[in-house]
This record gives C-alpha cells, sequence and structure tokens, in this order.
C-alpha cells in the first residue's frame, strides 16, 4: 500500500454539524491506498483497545489516527482497477484504490470520525448498514442528508455501539454504485480480547458483476443474469485459500450485496452460526451446519474447530455461481449427435469443435482462445488436474504444521497412504 500523502487538507462540507467539531476538519487524516489483491494480513492495534485484527480475503484492513480519542479513517469513494482473477481486470468504483474497500475494524466503545471525499462523476453517500447510530449519520441521500457532490469530503462521527460484522456502501443511485463494486466491511471487536476470541478470523462480501467478455465496465442494469460470481470482487482460482493451523478456531465473516442468496457451503466439516448482522447468536440457539444461506443485505458469521487436515473446498452452492463469464443463451445439445455436421463445418473453419454433445466436464480442460478480458468458465488446477470451478469456490486448507498467524499458501495437501480414492482395477 501507499498513501495520498497531503491529499486534502480542508474538507468539502460536514455532515451532523451539531455532532461533529469543526476543529476536526482543520487537517484530513491521509487516505492509504491498497494496489494489491493479495490477503494482507493486518497488523496489531496502532493505538486503543487492543484486538485480534481480521483477515480481509484478498484485502486489507485501514489504519487510523487517533485524534483526542477518536479513531479517524478517511475513505476515498473513486474509479478503480481490480483483477478479478489473472487474465482479466475490471473497471470498477471502490474505496481507496479497490474493491471492496478497505475492512474498518474498532472495538465497542470506540468513537469514530470517518471522513469521506467523493472522487466519482456523480453524488454519493456512505450507509452503515447494520449499525445502531444516529439519524443524521445513516447516510441515505434525500432523507438523512443532502449527497455528497464530486470533489467534496463529509464526516461521519458516531460510537461503534456493540460487537459484530456489519458492512458499508452507498445509499445513493444505490443500483448504479453498489453493481460497480462500492462496499466494505465492518468489524467491531468486543472490549474483552477474551471474549469470542478464535485463533483465525477472516471477512468477506460475496458481489456480482455482469462484464460482458472482451470489456472491462460492468453493465449497471442488470438485474438477475450476472456471469461473474465473486467474493471480494475476486473469482477462482483469484480468490486467496483460507488457511488453518490444525486445532484452529477459524471464524468466516461472510457477507452478501448481491441480488441473490448464496447457500455457502464447507466441505469435510459442520459448524455453527455464531452471529448475524443484528448480534450473536446465543449458544442455546444454534445448531450444526454444513451449508449457510446469506441472503441479500445480510451478513452471517460461521465458526469451527480446524480438527481435519487437508484441502475442503468451500463454495457457493448454486452450481452456476462456481462459474465465470457465463452465456445465458447458450442450448443444450446433450445427446445430439454434432460429428457429421461438424465435419463439413472444419471445411470452412478448420478451428471448428464440437461443445456441449456430451456434457461440458471436457471445457474445463480445453484451452480456447477467450476474447480479450475475461475469464474460462472452467478453470483452476489441483494436484490431479483441472478442478473445473470458479467464480464463489476457494479452498480451506488445514495444516499440521502451519505457524500461528502464519497466512501463506501452504500448496497442496498431501494425504496419508490408503486414504486417497482409487480406481477398482478388477
Amino acid at each position: 500500500m501507499v498513501s495520498r500523502r497531503g491529499f486534502l487538507t480542508t474538507a468539502g462540507a460536514l455532515l451532523g454539524a451539531s455532532a461533529v467539531a469543526r476543529s476536526a476538519l482543520a487537517q484530513v487524516p491521509e487516505a492509504p491506498v491498497g494496489n494489491s489483491a493479495a490477503t494482507q494480513p493486518p497488523p496489531a492495534p496502532s493505538s486503543g483497545r487492543p484486538f485480534k485484527p481480521v483477515v480481509t480475503l484478498n484485502g486489507w484492513s485501514a489504519p487510523w489516527r487517533e485524534r483526542d480519542g477518536v479513531k479517524e479513517f478517511h475513505l476515498v469513494a473513486e474509479p478503480v482497477e481490480r483483477e478479478i482473477a489473472a487474465g482479466m481486470t475490471a473497471h470498477l468504483w471502490g474505496y481507496n484504490g479497490q474493491s471492496p474497500g478497505p475492512t474498518i475494524e474498532c472495538v465497542e466503545g470506540d468513537r469514530v470520525r470517518i471522513f469521506v471525499t467523493n472522487r466519482l462523476p456523480e453524488y454519493t453517500t456512505i450507509h452503515w448498514h447494520g449499525m445502531r447510530l444516529p439519524h443524521g449519520m445513516d447516510g441515505v441521500a434525500g432523507l438523512t442528508q443532502p449527497p455528497i457532490q464530486p470533489g467534496e469530503t463529509w464526516v461521519y462521527e458516531f460510537e461503534m455501539g456493540r460487537a459484530g460484522t456489519y458492512m458499508y456502501h452507498p445509499h445513493a443511485d444505490d443500483m448504479v454504485q453498489i453493481a460497480m463494486g462500492m462496499m466494505g466491511a465492518i468489524v467491531v471487536h468486543p472490549r474483552d480480547v477474551a471474549t469470542y476470541a478464535v485463533d483465525r478470523d477472516y471477512v468477506f462480501i460475496m458481489n456480482a458483476y455482469d462484464i460482458e467478455p472482451g470489456s472491462f465496465t460492468p453493465r449497471v442494469n442488470t438485474m438477475l443474469d450476472f456471469n461473474l460470481w465473486t467474493w471480494n470482487s475476486r473469482a477462482f482460482p483469484g480468490i486467496a485459500p483460507l488457511v488453518a493451523r490444525l486445532g484452529d478456531r477459524v471464524r468466516m465473516r461472510i457477507g452478501n450485496l448481491t441480488m441473490t442468496n448464496h447457500p455457502v457451503h464447507l466441505h469435510g466439516y459442520s459448524f455453527e452460526v455464531t452471529g448475524t448482522d443484528g448480534g450473536r447468536v446465543p449458544e442455546s440457539a444454534r445448531w450444526p451446519e454444513v451449508t449457510v444461506d446469506v441472503g441479500v443485505g445480510q451478513m452471517r458469521d460461521i465458526e469451527l474447530v480446524a480438527d481435519a487436515p487437508g484441502d475442503w473446498a468451500c463454495h457457493c452452492h448454486k452450481t452456476h455461481h462456481t462459474m465465470n463469464a457465463m452465456g445465458h443463451d447458450v442450448p443444450t445439445y446433450i445427446g445430439v449427435d454434432f460429428e457429421s455436421a461438424a465435419e463439413k463445418l472444419r471445411r470452412l473453419i478448420p478451428q471448428y469443435m464440437v461443445m456441449g454433445e456430451r456434457g461440458g466436464a471436457h471445457m474445463a480442460e480445453m484451452h480456447m482462445q477467450l476474447p480479450e478480458n475475461t475469464l474460462p468458465m472452467m478453470t483452476g488446477s489441483g494436484p490431479h488436474g483441472p478442478i473445473g470451478m470458479g467464480g464463489m469456490f476457494t479452498v480451506l486448507k488445514v495444516r499440521e504444521d502451519q505457524a500461528p498467524d502464519d497466512y501463506s499458501d501452504p500448496g497442496w495437501y498431501e494425504p496419508p497412504p490408503g486414504t486417497t480414492a482409487y480406481r477398482n482395477e478388477s
């Protein structure tokens, strides 16, 4: 990351003037910029109450400046470029150089002051999704505040009242701005570090885009037929693995800002839903699950003990959400014999291939020339060949020798002898 040193020295406007001291506008804090799609394990808190920071999948946490006992953050809404996976870059809108924007982390009871600068070509706001705060800080254009016009900086100030997992996103031209990638996570930690403590704490937001092959900008008027299903604006194999040490207690904080629900399924484990954006789920209300359905606009915290070593798939169980760059008008040819027609077509188009008459699995092995700036529908390779997945798919990698707080990819798992499925040769 690099910082915009001296990016702004004055603020253009003030939200909730009665609640925000104008002296706070004397100097706007620097706006850090994220320029990497790699997962960046956050450093320990620089000031204030201690907490164990979360790890944002393929992202980072925003630094802050403490001023008169208030934690100050600076978010810049602006056009960004995001690598969806190797071979494809999208022109999105986001915050501080990336989509999603940086995760905001605090401790319950902290007072925060968040400067928001608008570098977009249209007005915007920020809504603090799930948080309880004063009416004038809720960030709904026209209802709780005038919109933030291009070039202006507005200030939100409130207290982080309760621990939990939340989101931020615009409430101004919502369909366009969210479809363009404007969102980020908020994590409020308990005052007591030991409360709800885990060894690995991950957060990501599910989002979706409709980007035609060969283009770079999402089609913002799409309502359901998206062709890229992503976690933190990344599609497999671009989504980083979730890494854990054998015996770790692992939490995944999952948000959904797409236009449909997502049943997130984890192989090899059962887990419990321990939190929502409404609060912590009491132990008496939990039950074991292997799939959690995350609805539109919801956050879900799930927790498990990583007691089974291996590489375990974690994915949305809507099968078309684990594919990339899908065409919605492709007919089904299963069972149709096209070979005779294909022979004639090859006289005109020597490279012509028959596809789909025996199903689609073989497409994971094909290496066809693609249009500019798009991804194969089925992609990714594992230790035994093509995985044939895309979109909302990653791997929970549990290792006995993974060091605490080491989030590096340990490579592929080598199972003990006699524990792998094999071909029947009889």
